[in-house]
């Protein structure tokens, strides 16, 4: 299911910057200026502003010279400047570490602390407990911080109690200093009760010594009798638990602690102790608890007295299941339990939040037992089959319980990946649920149609599903005996085709808010042509497709057809592809539209064999028709229409878009089908060019017996470089696509390994010993790339056609030439899915990269003197962002390559006769710093001439894998002649080749 993420979102309104800057001292000068002004509504506006300004330019000399600025002002502002620069702080977290001279800045706002005036002070000590991560260990911060403690100003000791916390969590020392006086505070009779609430939590990061820890919790447990209140008590168990989950140690004590205070009569000490369980149940501290503890726990479940405490119950459970060891433990120990609490909180239908979270404990066991095979876990798939489709219905037909519709939804997907006998119960189920005359809420609706899909990708990829390895089969392994075999397994959710085309035809139809129906009708064509993938479209299903280009309007029918062109039904794309290109008014879009009709049609041609005109008019009932042009001609035209698309793409590209995965990709497309086109014309070129009478003896010189079938020897052998020439374009477009999705990265693998069988099989034929098969990396994760990895592995069995012969005695024959027929047949008739990079970016990753020296004007060079060497500095920001919750992939290092290459040739060397050494490469990997790196090259340049000196960039992931994405920068260097040294080796070099000529 689709999630979305929430980006950093400023607590100021920064939207007056100006975002077309794109010179950072302009816009500093800028915020000077504001600053400058006598009017203190000005001062503030400009302090505002750097958040964004060091989120815009995170470079280390503007980001010190600002906080420098912001500390003068802090020290001679007001109180009301203080607290905006306070909150610059706050908000710059990330930008600290590149404040050059730290101590400068912490020297000037320090004087702030001599001041008369405490809330000034107060100020100061929440800023610096703001910077505390840069400056764990000054020690005259820790001593104005612990003289403030005693301050009698409230506002002061509760800055000095927030600026403790902050300090505490970054230095040790600090920390163990102040354990006796924050625990004399506390039980001091002098300091009154909410200072002391605010003091307790403070004492969660003594965790940095294990004595102090020890020391902590013991002065924590001493204090729970003397303060029984309960604010008191939720403080105090909060922060035992907190300290407990860091040092691991005390969480079994801290259990028994707990088990206590379940019995405690006050409701919100039971929550607190619920979430306390909950925050030591997850995967950091979930192994330190004994066995007794989970029995001892479940043994409490009586004493909740609402919905909120037995939810909050049964989410413990839920993280204990989730965990292999102890819910192995819950299966075999604790099952009869377990099954009379879930039971019991499901049976209560009017709390649909506690039964979907007792649901979804009962599924992750059975998941969990259905995985591991540990022990039988039919009783409770049967419990959960008895009251799935009770809480489904009930939650769906309730906007209130969208939350618990998704619960149940997801752990039933999750129970059919391990059981597809109850995948199939659960599909129909669902689809009634869908099918029924029942308005739901759009966003219950939403839900719905996103778990068929669910459910259909995972019957999809069993239904593919292929054993790489020779002789082991996977039990979802299709049989492919035969190469046209179809797969064995069937999609249950064909069965509910009718069901879901009556529902996106309801909706579609549907004029009770029609914008609110979208969404849904956009989910259920992608359910409709996922299922559908790799079959014929029946003509109800293309007609359903008409009445929702009728009905919605052009951006729904574009995301319609981006579906069908992700999932290879290129009819329907080339139709709306068609219809929206000639309704919009952009430029750009009319040609990226046009450019995916042209696409879509010539993919309808390789598929059917038919143009897209004509299938129009005469669109089949069922079956897919014959194919009306032979394989050269379809190979010829898709071509052609590539070549079209291209010129499309060209010219919908900008700067701003360049399209630049796009123009590759279809490049490499047109290079495979010309590729193929060669291929079938090597085939015809048998028949009309038979070896010449010579071929034997031509045969015999070159020791390539091969030779003696004349042309079509040289003509394959010609065909294996275009299709490695394929494959290894395939291979550059996958190393630059680093912000690619991983349906993109797997699609990119299978084509390059089905260029590389192909050139493989063909290999095997035109040499007499052929290298090893590529090893084939990937089987797809995805629905659509293990399609594609499955025409593969047909591509693989057709290749056992081949005559079986010695190495010494290969002939090339008319069925050899039969099986290369047959390969491509298989490849033009497997629809081909555009990868999700074609459409999507889910995910930037951009670097911005400042080069010096830099020349005058772009025209001119970089003058160096002769005799020295250049320092070339570089410094770069990483710029991310990402429509999901987690990246793909991170950045973790970058590589910076320096090139220099002499471009003017040295007077001694204009014979020729000298080599040329002077192409100097330098390589430097650094590691970015909160989104900036630096790097510098010190390049030796020999005297005379010019030379071009390019610096590029490779980015380095987390997992060590090199990505060519990084951009280049390029400048001419001059290096001027020293006319006081007189040129030895190029005279020498001269001479010698004048002395040579006159010898001639």
């Amino acid at each position: 299911m689709a999630h979305l993420t929430g980006t950093r979102v400023s607590m100021f309104n920064e939207s007056f910057l100006n975002d077309n800057e794109h010179d950072s001292n302009a816009v500093l000068m800028e915020l000077d200026k504001g600053l400058r002004s006598a009017k203190q509504g000005i001062q503030c506006e400009a302090i505002v502003r750097f958040p964004r300004l060091f989120e815009k330019y995170p470079f280390p000399i503007l980001i010190n010279s600002s906080f420098i600025k912001l500390a003068e002002f802090f020290v001679s502002g007001s109180n009301l400047l203080r607290f905006w620069v306070l909150r610059v702080c706050q908000q710059s977290e990330n930008h600290l570490d590149k404040i050059l001279n730290i101590d400068n800045f912490v020297r000037r706002i320090f004087m702030v602390m001599h001041s008369n005036d405490p809330v000034a002070r107060a100020l100061l000590l929440r800023t610096l407990g703001a910077v505390s991560r840069v400056i764990p260990e000054k020690p005259q911060v820790h001593h104005a911080i612990r003289r403030a403690l005693d301050s009698h100003d409230t506002v002061e000791v509760e800055a000095a109690i927030y600026a403790s916390s902050c300090f505490a969590a970054q230095s040790s020392s600090f920390a163990i200093s102040m354990c006796a006086k924050i625990s004399d505070m506390i039980e001091s009779l002098q300091v009154p009760v909410p200072m002391k609430l605010l003091l307790i939590p403070v004492l969660r990061h003594m965790h940095h010594d294990a004595n102090t820890a020890a020391l902590v919790s013991k002065l924590c447990l001493e204090l729970l009798p003397k303060y029984p209140a309960q604010s008191f008590v939720v403080a105090i168990i909060n922060t035992l638990t907190q300290l407990s989950s860091r040092t691991l140690v005390g969480v079994p004590g801290q259990l028994n602690v707990l088990l206590d205070f379940m019995e405690d009569l006050r409701t919100p000490v039971r929550i607190q102790v619920l979430r306390s369980f909950n925050e030591l149940a997850g995967k950091q501290s979930v192994n330190a608890w004994p066995k007794p503890a989970i029995g001892a726990l479940i043994s409490k479940f009586n004493l909740c007295t609402n919905g909120a405490e037995q939810f909050l119950f049964l989410s413990i459970l839920l993280k204990l299941s989730e965990c292999p060891l102890t819910c192995q433990q819950l299966l075999l120990e604790h099952r009869e339990a377990l099954l009379r609490l879930c039971v019991q909180c499901i049976s209560k239908l009017d709390d649909y939040t506690t039964a979907t979270q007792a649901m979804a404990v009962l599924s992750a066991l059975v998941a969990f037992g259905l995985k591991k095979q540990v022990t039988p876990v039919d009783d409770i798939l049967d419990v959960v089959n008895l009251h799935m489709e009770g809480v489904l219905l009930c939650t769906a037909r309730r906007a209130e319980c969208t939350r618990d519709l998704r619960r149940v939804l997801t752990y039933g997907i999750r129970i059919t990946q391990a059981n597809a006998e109850f995948g199939a119960d659960f599909i129909e189920m669902v689809a009634n649920t869908l099918g029924d005359n029942v308005v739901y809420p759009p966003a219950n609706a939403q839900l719905i149609c996103e778990a068929l899909v669910g459910l259909c990708e995972h019957f999809q990829l069993r239904k593919y599903a292929f054993s790489t390895v020779e002789g082991l089969e996977d039990e979802a392994a299709m049989e492919t005996d035969e190469p046209a075999m179809q797969p064995s397994k069937v999609n249950p959710l064909l069965a509910q085709l009718p069901l879901i085309l009556y529902k996106l035809n309801k909706v579609a139809e549907s004029d009770d808010e029609p914008e609110q129906q979208l969404r849904t009708v956009e989910i259920l064509s992608a359910l409709v042509c996922q299922t559908t993938m790799g079959c014929y479209l029946p003509q109800q299903v293309v007609q359903c497709f008409e009445i929702c280009i009728e009905r919605v309007n052009c951006w729904t029918l574009y995301r319609i057809a981006r579906t069908a062109s992700r999932y290879g039904h290129h009819y329907v794309a080339a139709h709306i592809y068609t219809k929206v290109s000639q309704i919009v008014i952009s430029d750009h879009m009319h040609y990226f539209l046009v450019a995916l009709s042209q696409i879509s049609q010539a993919e309808c041609i390789l598929n059917y064999g038919l143009e897209y005109a004509y299938m129009r008019d005469n669109y089949a009932p069922t079956e897919a028709p014959e194919p009306l042009l032979p394989l050269m001609k379809r190979l010829e035209t898709a071509s052609n229409l590539y070549q079209q698309a291209l010129a499309s793409m060209r010219a919908c590209s900008s700067p701003q878009h360049p399209c630049s995965f796009q123009l590759e990709y279809l490049k490499i497309r047109a290079q495979f089908l010309q590729t193929l086109h060669l291929a079938v014309t090597v085939k015809n070129a048998q028949v009309i060019v038979p070896p010449p009478a010579i071929a034997g003896s031509l045969a015999q010189n070159s020791r390539d017996y091969l030779q003696k079938f004349g042309h079509v020897t040289n003509q394959l052998r010609k065909l294996v470089k275009a299709l490695k020439a394929c494959e290894e374009t395939y291979a550059r477009l996958y190393k630059s696509s680093f912000d690619a999705d991983n349906v993109t990265l797997e699609f990119l693998e299978v084509a390059e390994f089905q260029c590389a069988l192909f050139a493989h099989i063909i290999e095997s034929i035109c040499y007499a010993t052929p290298p090893e098969p590529p090893v084939f990396l990937t089987t797809g994760n995805h629905p659509e790339t293990r399609y594609f990895a499955a025409s593969c592995q047909r591509m693989e069995q057709m290749q056992k056609n081949l005559p079986q012969e010695l190495p010494n005695a290969k002939t090339i024959s008319n069925r050899h030439l039969d099986v290369i027929i047959a390969l491509i047949e298989i490849i033009t008739k497997t629809p081909h899915c555009l990868p999700r990079y074609f459409f999507q970016i889910l995910q930037s990753t951009q670097i911005k990269l400042s080069v010096s020296p830099q020349p005058r004007s772009a025209t001119e060079p970089v003058i160096v003197q002769s005799g020295s060497n250049l320092v070339i500095k570089v410094e770069g920001v990483l710029q991310h962002f990402s429509k999901q919750q987690k990246h793909f992939r991170r950045v973790d290092s970058v590589q910076l390559s320096l090139t220099s290459q002499l471009m003017t040739p040295r007077p001694g060397n204009e014979l020729g006769k000298l080599p040329n050494n002077d192409t100097v490469t330098l390589n430097q990997i650094v590691k970015p710093q909160r989104d900036f790196l630096s790097g510098s090259f010190l390049l030796p340049i020999s005297s005379g001439g010019q030379f071009q000196v390019t610096l590029e960039t490779f980015v380095i992931d987390e997992h060590g894998i090199t990505w060519c994405t990084g951009p280049k920068s390029s400048m001419v260097v001059r290096v001027l002649d020293d006319p006081t040294k007189p040129a030895t080796a190029p005279v020498a070099s001269t001479s010698q080749a004048v002395s040579q000529a006159r010898r001639f």
